[in-house]
C-alpha cells in the first residue's frame, strides 16, 4: 500500500492555477494550490531577483484576477467555501507578507461577477455583474459596470441581452473596453468596443451567429488581435480601431490555433499557442516581418508570457508529467530545461523528485465510427497492476495533457495504471474534433470513445475485464455517471463521479444562470426544446441499470452542478433498491480543490476501487 507520506508529499507539490505578468514586464503573479490550507497569491521578479513572494493569508480560496495599469497593485477575488459569488480587493506590490487586502466590492455578494480591471485613474473599477442595483434585481445577463470607488456610482456602460460576457478588457490609455456578447446564438460568441463613458457601444468582430471570437488589446490601445472560427479552424487577425480594417496574420485550416496574446511591454511580438495532440507548441510572430519562429518541441510544454525587462531573456511557463507547473525564465537562443531559471523555485517546495513521479504516455485508439481518440496512459512502472482508473477531464471543452497530477501519480503509486481520455469535443485537436460533440449532444457517442478506450486497453493487455474504474470532476463526474449506468461490469465495475450531473434538467434549472448557454450550445437548445435529448442523456433516468460500485462525491456549496443534482438522484437509486456510498464536503464548491479535503478524498478513492476490483459486483 502506498504510504500516507507519499500522497502528504504529492499533496504538498504547489500548483500553479493561474498566472500573469505585470505590465511593465517586472513581476510575475500566481495563484499556489496545494502549498497551504487555501489558494493563495505569489509574486515573484521576472529578473530572479526576489524568488517567490507569498502575498495573501487567508481562510478562503484566492483568485488572481489581474494587475493594475502602473504595475503596483494586484487585484484578487475571494469567494466563501466554493460558493462563486466573488469580492474584490487590491493588494499593492511590497515586499510585506502578507500583504493587506483593500477591498473594492462588499462581501458575499447576492450576484456573480466577471472581470475587475481598474482604470489608470485607480478611481474606476469596470466588471460585468448579473444585476440591476438600480432595482435590486439578480439578472440572467451581465451588465457591464463603471464603478466609482470614490462615490460608490456604478454606471451602466452596456446591457447585452443574454448571459455571457466573460471578458472585460481596458486598454492601457484608459479610454475604451473590449467585452463580448452571446445574444445571437449559444453557440456564438461576438466582440463588442465600448467607451469609459457608455457612449459609444456597438459591435466590431462577427463572424457568425454561431461562430466565437476571442480577442485582446495590442499594447498601443489602437489594436486589437483576435482569434475568430472561420469555418472549422480559427484564424489569427489584428483589428484597427482607426479605421476597422482587419489584417490577417494566420489563416490556415491545417494549424489548430488555441491562443494568441501581444505582451505588454513587446508590443511588435505576437505569441502564437498551437495545441497538437493537447501538446502546445508556441511561436513568435513579429509583426513587422510577419515571420514566425516556432519554439522547440519539449516533453510537456513550454508557453512564453513576456521579455524581462533589460535582458535578451523570457518568462514562460513550463509543465510536464514530472515536472511541477513552473514559471521559469529562459534564453530564447537556448531553450533548453536544463538551463532555465526557475522563478518559483518549486523543486525547493516538495521532497520529491522528478524520479519518483511517472511520465504519460501517449495512447491512441479508433472510436467505432472510426474517429481517432487520444489519451494519456500512465502506466504502474513494476509488478501487476491492481486494475485501471480513467481520469476524465471536465468541460467538456478542455483536454488533459502531459502535466503533473496528484491525483494521478497516486492512483499510479498505489498500483492502478492511469488513462486520461481526451474524447471527441475535447480541445487540443482541432476545432472540428471540439465541435463534435454538439453532433448527438451530451451522452453520445463522447461516452462510446470511452467504452471504445476500455476495449482498446484490454485488448492491449493494459488491464483486464472486471478491473476497471471511472472518475472525474464536472463533465468528467457526468462521464462518470454514464459509463457505470450504460457499460457492463466487464467494462466499468465501479464509478466515482465528483461533482457530476446526474439529471440534466435538473442541473440546467439550478446552476448558474450564465452557465445556461453552454448547455444550450452542447444540447441544441434548452430542456423545453429538446426534451428527449436531455432525458436521454441524463443518467438518473438509467439508474436500475447500474450493477458495479458507486460512489457519489459533491461539495455542498457548488453553484455550477449544485447538490440538488445529488438529492434527486439518491431518492432515485433508493426507489430502485441501487447500493451506493456518499462523501460529502461542507466547505468545498465545484470540485474538491482543499489539500485537507483532496487527501481524504483521494485516499478513499483508492480503497474503493481496490475494493470493487476484488469483490463481485451485484
Amino acid at each position: 500500500m502506498v504510504s500516507a507520506d507519499f500522497l502528504e508529499a504529492l499533496l504538498a507539490v504547489p500548483n500553479i492555477r493561474r498566472y500573469k505578468v505585470s505590465p511593465n514586464g517586472e513581476w510575475v503573479a500566481w495563484i499556489w494550490v496545494g502549498l497551504h490550507p487555501t489558494a493563495e497569491v505569489y509574486v515573484a521578479a521576472t529578473d530572479g531577483s526576489t524568488g517567490p513572494i507569498r502575498f495573501t493569508d487567508t481562510p478562503e480560496n484566492t483568485q488572481l484576477v489581474g494587475w493594475s495599469a502602473d504595475s503596483r497593485s494586484v487585484i484578487v477575488g475571494q469567494d466563501h467555501q466554493g460558493d462563486e459569488r466573488v469580492q474584490l480587493f487590491k493588494l499593492d506590490v511590497t515586499l510585506d507578507y502578507p500583504g493587506e487586502m483593500h477591498p473594492l466590492l462588499e462581501a458575499s455578494p447576492h450576484y456573480f461577477i466577471r472581470g475587475g480591471q481598474l482604470h489608470p485613474n485607480g478611481r474606476w473599477l469596470f466588471y460585468t455583474a448579473n444585476y440591476d442595483f438600480a432595482t435590486a434585481t439578480e439578472l440572467e445577463a451581465f451588465w457591464l459596470y463603471r464603478h466609482d470607488l470614490t462615490t460608490g456610482e456604478r454606471k451602466v456602460l452596456a446591457r447585452p441581452a443574454k448571459a455571457g460576457a466573460d471578458l472585460v478588457e481596458l486598454n492601457h490609455q484608459g479610454t475604451h473596453i473590449l467585452y463580448n456578447r452571446m445574444d445571437l446564438h449559444p453557440n456564438g460568441e461576438q466582440i463588442w468596443l465600448v467607451d469609459v463613458e457608455g457612449r459609444e457601444d456597438h459591435e466590431i468582430l462577427n463572424y457568425g451567429p454561431d461562430k466565437k471570437v476571442q480577442a485582446s488589446w495590442s499594447p498601443d490601445g489602437q489594436h486589437i488581435l483576435f482569434l475568430a472560427e472561420t469555418g472549422l479552424y480559427r484564424s489569427l487577425g489584428l483589428w484597427e480601431m482607426a479605421d476597422g480594417a482587419t489584417r490577417w496574420l494566420i489563416n490556415d485550416p491545417a494549424r489548430n490555433l488555441e491562443d494568441a496574446y501581444i505582451p505588454d511591454n513587446a508590443p511588435g511580438k505576437v505569441i502564437v499557442e498551437e495545441i497538437r495532440e493537447t501538446t502546445p507548441r508556441a511561436s513568435w510572430l513579429d509583426l513587422a516581418t510577419g515571420v514566425e519562429t516556432p519554439l522547440p518541441e519539449l516533453e510537456g510544454g513550454l508557453v512564453p508570457l513576456a521579455p524581462v525587462p533589460g535582458s535578451s531573456n523570457w518568462v514562460g511557463y513550463y509543465f510536464s508529467a514530472r515536472q511541477p507547473a513552473d514559471l521559469v525564465q529562459f534564453s530564447p537562443e537556448n531553450i533548453d530545461p536544463a538551463e532555465f531559471l526557475s522563478l518559483t523555485q518549486i523543486w525547493e517546495k516538495t521532497s520529491l523528485k522528478p524520479a519518483q513521479l511517472v511520465p504519460a504516455e501517449n495512447f491512441h485508439w479508433v472510436a467505432g465510427d472510426g474517429l481517432q481518440i487520444q489519451g494519456w496512459l500512465y502506466k504502474v512502472p513494476s509488478g501487476q497492476p491492481k486494475g485501471t482508473i480513467l481520469q476524465v477531464h471536465g468541460g467538456p471543452t478542455a483536454h488533459s495533457e502531459d502535466r503533473f497530477n496528484a491525483q494521478v501519480q497516486f492512483f499510479v503509486a498505489a498500483g492502478f495504471n492511469v488513462l486520461t481520455p481526451n474524447y471527441r469535443g475535447s480541445t487540443g485537436f482541432s476545432l472540428a474534433f471540439q465541435e463534435a460533440i454538439k453532433e448527438d449532444g451530451w451522452g453520445g457517442r463522447e461516452q462510446t470513445d470511452i467504452a471504445d478506450g476500455i476495449a482498446a486497453l484490454i485488448q492491449a493487455g493494459v488491464t483486464q475485464p472486471g478491473k476497471v474504474g471511472v472518475t472525474g470532476t464536472s463533465y468528467g463526474g457526468y462521464t462518470s455517471w454514464c459509463a457505470i449506468t450504460r457499460f457492463p461490469v466487464d467494462l466499468v465495475a465501479a464509478s466515482i463521479p465528483i461533482c457530476g450531473m446526474t439529471d440534466l434538467v435538473v442541473d440546467y434549472d439550478t446552476t448558474r444562470p450564465d452557465l445556461r448557454p453552454y448547455s444550450e450550445a452542447m444540447m441544441g437548445g434548452s430542456p423545453a426544446q429538446q426534451p428527449d435529448r436531455y432525458h436521454n442523456a441524463s443518467p438518473i433516468n438509467f439508474v436500475e441499470n447500474i450493477k458495479g460500485r458507486l460512489l457519489i462525491v459533491q461539495g455542498l456549496k457548488d453553484p455550477n452542478v449544485s447538490p440538488e443534482n445529488l438529492a434527486v438522484v439518491v431518492k432515485a437509486l433508493e426507489a430502485k433498491d441501487i447500493p451506493f456510498e456518499v462523501l460529502t464536503f461542507e466547505d468545498e464548491g465545484h470540485g474538491i480543490s482543499k489539500p485537507k479535503n483532496q487527501k481524504a478524498l483521494y485516499s478513499r478513492q483508492v480503497q474503493f476501487f481496490d475494493s470493487a476490483f476484488n469483490r463481485p459486483s451485484r
